[in-house]
């Protein structure tokens, strides 16, 4: 059987941990793991790992020339919104420049690049969103993003845009938390917490992210795919949900609204996704929101 070769740009963030888990499983993929710096992957086995920092187009051309990969997902990004709106000239680099790099080294050897993008493309004034709504970015994050899918779009290469909402996961050594750890830190803590009730997302299970770039990448299906999580909720929904889950004290939990916070960059109100076109032209199919806090729950015991 003739092996897909699928290179993972930012193998050691969430996503890109959870991608080569899920690829090394697959017997007719051959799955090639770069981040820029050492790889932090916990597990060595069933993959090739290589250094390549995106940003540098030499280093790239050089990396993608001698593996010559049949796909390659673009998950190394700056994704910290406040940061993107105070490093404004690092956002740019990392989110379009690196992007610009592997747009032209993909068409010099017909390379499927699967580009990840996000729901702050859109201005949040009218979700859930489906790939035909018109983006409409509000902080620079959401601009950079956006610039980089144009890039792709008029490269005339072969390509996919995923875009995704609100990430949650359990990687290994990660620096970063989420909705769902954090609420369960700070009851088991006795802390109060305030949480939004006037911001609307379909958060993702990383798991089900990965499920959804890998059906694209082995069907090498062309065109915008939203990918998220099913479940409408906001902030605070989910972390009620969470409290519920693991039988924590929810009177902790108090309402708020985005205004109480003071954030340097804008977040859209009202995103999420609808689903219909990756369920229909790929047979994606997430996880429930309840489900994916008992699937997090499982690995914080493992």
């Amino acid at each position: 059987m003739e092996q897909k070769k699928i290179l993972i740009t930012g193998s050691n963030g969430l996503l890109g941990q959870k991608l080569v888990e899920l690829l090394v499983a697959k017997d007719n993929v051959r799955t090639f793991a770069t981040a820029k710096g050492g790889n932090r992957l916990p597990f060595q086995e069933g993959y090739e790992f290589l250094e390549m920092d995106v940003t540098d187009v030499q280093e790239v051309e050089q990396v993608i020339s001698q593996i010559r990969p049949n796909v390659v997902i673009h998950t190394a990004a700056m994704t910290n919104v406040d940061q993107c709106e105070m490093e404004k000239e690092a956002c740019w680099k990392l989110n379009v420049t690196a992007v610009e790099n592997l747009i032209s080294v993909c068409g010099k050897f017909d390379i499927f690049l699967q580009h990840l993008s996000t729901d702050f493309v859109f201005d949040g004034k009218s979700g859930p969103y489906s790939e035909e709504d018109q983006p409409n970015p509000i902080s620079f994050y959401g601009w950079s993003k956006y610039a980089a899918e144009q890039a792709v779009l008029s490269s005339g290469i072969r390509f996919a845009i995923t875009r995704t909402v609100l990430v949650y996961g359990i990687a290994h050594d990660m620096s970063r938390s989420n909705i769902i750890l954090w609420v369960k830190k700070s009851l088991e803590e006795g802390k109060a917490i305030k949480v939004v009730t006037d911001q609307y997302r379909t958060p993702t299970l990383a798991e089900d992210l990965a499920i959804g770039c890998y059906l694209i990448a082995d069907q090498e299906s062309e065109g915008i795919f939203h990918i998220s999580g099913k479940d409408f909720l906001t902030p605070y929904e989910m972390a009620i949900m969470a409290a519920d889950y693991f039988h924590l004290d929810k009177s902790l939990i108090s309402p708020t609204d985005a205004s109480a916070f003071t954030q340097p960059a804008r977040r859209p109100p009202r995103t999420g996704f609808i689903l219909t076109k990756a369920s229909a032209v790929l047979g994606y199919e997430p996880h429930s929101f309840e489900e994916g806090i008992a699937i997090l729950a499982g690995q914080i015991k493992a």
